[in-house]
């Protein structure tokens, strides 16, 4: 038995969304401010905390329709939903199921669970001010308990086709079911992102996050013995035993300080009880177990002899030492209370831990939920290690395209790979492809705002440069604006920030970036592609009369060798068709390239009357002259002497004969820039393409 999706309208950014759950592990990952949070806390609210809805946790949709309530308002577009779909099976034990199944048909499987939020219309009626601006007032200060009503019901939606939720079109069927009933049902754990972790810095305050946990731990394991249940612990004694063990220990102090206490304080108790008649006044000893433990131990590190505390631990250890507390916490709530679902949600286990803890901290998790029967565990994270560490299969991403745009939640390996298969033959392999690429390289392209990906080694040196020189020509152009220089009157900046303050990912990914296209597409990143044309031409060979592909200046081309124009531009199937032959005429004239999409691919065009072939002729032909004036100390160079003051305008044949080690040019080309100060200019297929992603 396990939930095996969850549904979720009209909750803060969740307005629509449902979410596919996995039966042990499923990763919730998306940027910032897409929900994951929400998410946890509506699970919360309809789970265990069924009365602490507010007016603030109604989106902003919903909310001038609760300011203009009236008599004759239709509540079922402003009432929030919880749906739980549950599967189950002949091998479950379904005596508490049974309360939410309708149909005890043996072909069911599947039964919901339906959690509504609706305001209580009349009564908020009644209550509201005359005014109107005070009756928006007091809807957003007093819309909570009092006003609110939250209902669960159960409902069998076999075979229904309707376009309606079944919930909505059919709410004569529904079953309203006691809410004392869900805790038998589903256990609900969530350990939060804000954990209550302090550094070394807050020593002088005496915070000490672990031995609290260490307290609430304890006590746990005292509601399991008092239980009678035997839970085993690492001695391989029973918790009842070793409990048992630790009061026997106590009571013995308890005597030996009574004894203590009569010899010290006896004269002064004998006078007191003479002179107030008190009878029989003793002081006596009463060491609780859980309040030593929270008030007077500690947990330490290093040897008895040389130790520090927790707090002088880093957040790190803290942290993660912090987490696996409050799981072996859940681990006995789940055991203690047995319901047949329990769902354990964790919010950014990553916090304050470096890649290589957060590798392992991934693997231990995903080990603990597979030692814990029945249960399903939900982590949101925005760690890129964490999500490389994942089977692709438990991912779901989470997006939103503007501000106030509701929140979708997408199951990335079955929609995506959907996606992949619509591209053809090749398309299973370019997922392939692109899940091994993302565990073994970076899956930060998960939480990017925007990407941009590169050709080779030189492109990846020398592209923070080309950055910084395009916002350099951004920040100029601000400041032409705001003086209000007269040349310029009336021309708008072309970017509002730079892009050295916007978080993209940069990838070099060859001539492989074709394969990241429905995926940049399906995660709604705006994806730039810096790539080369690539041009070639035919050539028979006499000896075996086959014809291969060599590679030659644009200006004599026929076809191009690169794989990523080709499969964004979708050339025709066929090289030697006349189909192909247009398709090639529109690639260098640059016809093909798009600025509406999502993704935009930008390669050498004609500049300056020349069309260069590859990022290297192209930075040639429009800086020959500062090469020629620093051939003698340019690294990556050779046969320095075919550079002469004289052009040789057919850079692609001079940059072959002149260039010799390409990231040795590259480097010394950004040396020359950031300490000598050399000026070099950028291409300006390069350059458009900065401009473009730069923009929001």
């Amino acid at each position: 038995m396990h939930i095996e999706s969850i549904k979720i309208e009209n909750f803060r950014l969740l307005k629509n969304c449902r979410l596919d759950v996995r039966e042990k592990t499923t990763l919730l990952v998306g940027k910032n401010n897409t929900g994951k949070t929400s998410f946890a806390v509506v699970l919360e609210k309809f789970l265990e905390r069924t009365s602490e809805f507010t007016y603030h946790d109604f989106p902003l949709s919903c909310r001038q329709d609760l300011k203009n309530i009236n008599p004759e308002t239709d509540l079922t577009d402003v009432t929030i939903r919880l749906v739980l779909r549950i599967k189950y099976d002949e091998n479950d034990d379904l005596s508490v199921l049974s309360e939410f199944m309708l149909d005890l048909d043996p072909v069911r499987r599947h039964t919901n669970i339906l959690f509504e939020c609706t305001v209580n219309k009349e009564k908020l009626l009644r209550a509201l001010p005359d005014k109107e601006d005070e009756r928006h007032r007091f809807i957003e200060n007093n819309l909570g308990k009092k006003f609110l009503t939250t209902k669960v019901f159960a409902f069998d939606d076999f075979a229904y086709e309707g376009d309606e939720p079944y919930y909505i079109a059919k709410r004569d069927q529904l079953e309203e079911k006691d809410k004392n009933l869900i805790s038998g049902l589903c256990n609900l754990q969530v350990i939060h992102a804000r954990r209550n972790v302090a550094s070394s810095e807050d020593s002088g305050r005496g915070a000490k996050p672990l031995s609290s946990m260490s307290t609430k731990f304890f006590k746990k394991l005292g509601e399991l013995a008092a239980s009678k249940e035997e839970a085993v612990s690492s001695e391989g004694d029973s918790v009842n035993t070793q409990i048992d063990k630790l009061r026997e220990m106590l009571a013995g102090i308890d005597t030996d300080l009574e004894d203590q206490y009569d010899a010290v304080f006896g004269t002064f108790l004998e006078s007191s009880r003479d002179f107030l008649d008190l009878g029989n006044l003793k002081v006596i000893s009463n060491l609780q177990s859980q309040t030593l433990i929270e008030n007077y131990s500690q947990v330490i590190y290093g040897d008895n002899d040389n130790y520090l505390p927790e707090q002088f631990s880093g957040l790190g250890y803290l942290n993660v030492l912090f987490l696996l507390l409050q799981i072996e916490l859940c681990r006995e709530d789940f055991q203690r209370r047995g319901a047949p679902i329990n769902l354990l949600l964790m919010e950014e286990p990553e916090a304050h831990t470096h890649p290589q803890m957060q590798y392992v901290f991934a693997d231990k998790i995903h080990t603990l939920v597979s030692q814990i029967p029945s249960l399903q565990a939900i982590l949101t994270t925005h760690s890129s290690h964490i999500v490389s560490k994942s089977d692709f299969e438990d991912i779901r991403y989470l997006s939103k395209h503007g501000d106030t745009d509701p929140v979708e939640i997408k199951n990335f390996h079955a929609d995506l790979l959907e996606k992949y298969r619509k591209l053809g033959a090749d398309g299973s392999k370019l997922f392939q492809f692109l899940q091994q690429y993302l565990t073994i390289n970076s899956a930060e392209l998960f939480f990017a705002n925007k990407a941009i990906f590169i050709e080779g080694t030189t492109e990846r040196i020398l592209l923070p440069w080309f950055i910084k020189k395009h916002d350099d020509k951004k920040k100029a152009a601000e400041d032409r604006e705001e003086k209000g220089d007269k040349k310029n009157e009336g021309q708008a900046v072309p970017f509002d920030r730079g892009l050295s303050s916007q978080n993209i990912t940069v990838l070099e990914v060859g001539a492989n970036a074709r394969a990241f296209g429905p995926f940049m597409e399906f995660i709604g990143v705006r994806t730039l592609v810096i790539t080369d044309i690539d041009t070639t031409k035919p050539e028979k060979n006499e000896c075996t009369g086959k014809t291969s592909y060599r590679a030659c200046a644009p200006s004599g081309s026929s076809h191009t060798s690169n794989e990523t124009l080709k499969g964004f531009f979708r050339a025709p199937k066929d090289p030697n068709s006349e189909e192909y032959k247009a398709w090639h005429a529109k690639l260098l004239s640059g016809q093909l390239c798009k600025d509406e999409d999502n993704v935009k691919v930008v390669y050498q065009l004609e500049e300056d009357g020349y069309h260069a072939r590859s990022f290297e002729d192209a930075f040639l032909s429009i800086n020959y002259d500062r090469i020629f004036k620093n051939k003698a100390k340019l690294d990556g160079l050779k046969s320095v002497n075919l550079l002469q003051e004289k052009r040789d305008t057919d850079f692609y044949a001079l940059t072959d004969k002149v260039l010799n080690k390409k990231s040795d040019f590259a480097g010394s080309i950004l040396f020359s820039a950031l300490v000598e100060g050399e000026d070099w200019s950028v291409p300006d297929y390069i350059m458009k393409g900065l401009e473009w992603v730069c923009k929001d």
